[in-house]
């Protein structure tokens, strides 16, 4: 009876297991999960206990083994789509980035999307100029630790609060003075909402960049934004299309396609290459998504879209949820007493540290913290150890973007750029391990003409986010590379339409083959299988038989007689 009862104890032990969320203030939520549960009963059930009700801007991302990330599938059971056994840790995070914060319903919509932006100013996805990165720091500090109070707050009390993993300290003093002078008598829900107002402006709103590269070689990121598709390379913007002008996103293997049409009915082609082809289809798969949920007014008119336009090729997808307009139209019919906000500002954090958490460990010097020039491109370089979907291994390039005052690298001193600011050194604010896969191997293959942003234009708030100009060729291009590598898209629907009725005659010849071989099998063998005994028992296949394989076999031998008697006699 024991024995009976423990291995009941087991197989119940089997049928379930244990799954913890960590949430946007590295709180945690951990609850039993039966094996069969798919992903939208984990997400209620953060959901209920977070007691959010405008649910659909956000996703749960987990990390596979290969250090991929994903966001977790609410219609596929869970054990499904993990490649690791429980129990399993994942992240609650922002998918859908309301494209206008102060218009969410809830307070406590707009304080998880605070804490997500935070999170974002933090590891180097939102840029902005210093100038706004000192407002965001302030209005951060005023949310969570009230007005400036000279008693509790001594000179130099910002440079003990970490909002960036490096700043100089003339940035510290600016966010002192718009601490002290400028925010006084501001609530914490007034200062979050001011900061995601501040931070809607910036071109980067909503990047989850994916690491790329050119058709030079150079790094670039590709993001998905509420307004459209976007290239980040450098310090500068080099691709914007709105989602109304992107016809179609494709992959195949490691490359991926955009497809978009632009400026009087110019045809856009834009082709990038990842690591691998998960990190491709991840990237294929969140651009179907954003571009569902932000383009169409109706769930009812997103449709299953295939990653290629090949015969027996490619994968499927359709996004299943609600679209923003629905949301909206959602939310506005909540009817309810606002519920309490735990805000977590004392509360350590693992990625995003606190900023209660003491005086701040730069990485730099203390003689050199105060001329460190941090830029752009440092900014998304550091991303490779980030919250964005595909890590990498992390490559300094810090030397060549120090401006350096002096007669040589090691004596001169660089300055901290009042154009341009961008975090760097990120930490994870995801569980992978410490060890990165290797860069991301890219390519950028523009058609006949492609679009290009000014490259005068760098990332700033003031800046509207605005369609890029025509021009022809990348700029920066490898000498040896030819116009001729560049295919028009009349060429390559050519070259695909080849080689799928290629594929498809290989197909049919390939099934004809396995037909011909059941055949003789079926026909000729002597095995006495029970399938191949009920199929030669049927009057279909013994009137098959004898009226048509007979003749047909009488006549090849005949013929093949013929033909060896025709030799012999020669």
């Amino acid at each position: 009876m024991l024995s009976r009862l423990m291995s009941g104890s087991d197989r119940s032990l089997d049928r379930e297991f244990n799954c913890t969320v960590r949430l946007l203030d590295d709180s945690e939520y951990t609850c039993t999960v039966q094996r069969d549960a798919k992903g939208q009963w984990l997400f209620e059930q953060v959901c209920h206990h977070l007691n959010l009700l405008e649910k659909d801007y956000f996703g749960i991302r987990f990390v596979d083994p290969e250090k991929q990330r994903h966001w977790l599938e609410f219609s596929k059971p869970i054990t499904k789509q993990m490649k690791s056994q429980p129990p399993y840790t994942m992240c609650l995070r922002v998918k859908f980035y309301p494209p206008d914060p102060a218009a969410l319903k809830e307070e406590i919509t707009r304080y998880l999307v605070f804490l997500q932006m935070k999170r974002d100013l933090y590891h180097g996805r939102l840029l902005c100029k210093s100038s706004d990165a000192a407002t965001l720091a302030a209005y951060i500090l005023q949310a969570e630790i009230g007005d400036y109070d000279p008693g509790k707050h001594p000179e130099g009390y910002s440079s003990k609060f970490q909002f960036f993993p490096k700043h100089s300290e003339r940035l510290e003093r600016r966010i002192a003075e718009i601490h002290k002078t400028e925010l006084i008598g501001q609530s914490p829900e007034t200062s979050e909402l001011n900061f995601l107002n501040k931070a809607q402006t910036l071109e980067t709103y909503g990047v989850d960049p994916h690491p790329c590269k050119d058709v030079s070689g150079n790094a670039a990121f590709l993001a998905f934004t509420p307004f459209g598709f976007v290239v980040l390379q450098g310090n500068r913007r080099i691709h914007f299309l709105k989602w109304n002008e992107v016809t179609k996103l494709k992959f195949e293997g490691k490359t991926f396609h955009i497809y978009a049409t632009h400026l009087e009915d110019q045809k856009i082609i834009l082709t990038y290459f990842a690591q691998t082809p998960e990190a491709c289809k991840h990237l294929w798969k969140c651009g179907v998504e954003h571009q569902a949920f932000y383009q169409f007014e109706k769930s009812s008119q997103v449709r299953t879209v295939s990653s290629s336009n090949l015969f027996f090729k490619g994968s499927r997808f359709r996004y299943s949820g609600r679209v923003a307009k629905e949301v909206m139209e959602q939310s506005a019919k909540i009817r309810r007493e606002p519920p309490e906000i735990h805000r977590a500002g004392m509360v350590p954090s693992r990625s995003c540290p606190s900023i209660t958490h003491g005086p701040r460990q730069s990485s730099v010097p203390q003689a050199r913290r105060r001329a460190v020039h941090i830029s752009i491109m440092e900014g998304l370089e550091s991303l490779r150890d980030s919250g964005h979907s595909t890590p990498l291994r992390s490559v300094s390039n810090s030397n060549s973007f120090l401006r350096s005052h002096g007669s040589g690298a090691e004596g001169g001193t660089a300055e901290f750029s009042e154009d341009s600011y961008s975090p760097s050194d990120s930490m994870l604010p995801t569980p992978v391990s410490s060890d990165h896969s290797d860069q991301a191997q890219a390519r950028h293959t523009n058609g006949p003409r492609s679009i290009q942003e000014d490259r005068g234009t760098e990332l700033t708030a003031s800046d509207q986010a605005r369609p890029l100009g025509v021009k022809a060729k990348g700029k920066g291009s490898r000498p040896g590379k030819t116009q001729s590598t560049q295919r028009s898209p009349e060429e390559e629907r050519v070259n695909e339409f080849i080689c799928s009725l290629a594929r498809l005659f290989l197909v049919t010849l390939a099934l004809l083959f396995a037909l011909l071989l059941l055949l003789i099998v079926l026909t000729e063998s002597e095995l006495d299988l029970a399938l191949l005994r009920d199929i030669r028992r049927t009057p279909e296949f013994q009137q098959f038989h004898y009226e048509y394989f007979c003749p047909l076999r009488r006549w090849l031998a005949c013929k093949l007689r013929w033909m060896g008697g025709h030799l012999i006699n020669k």
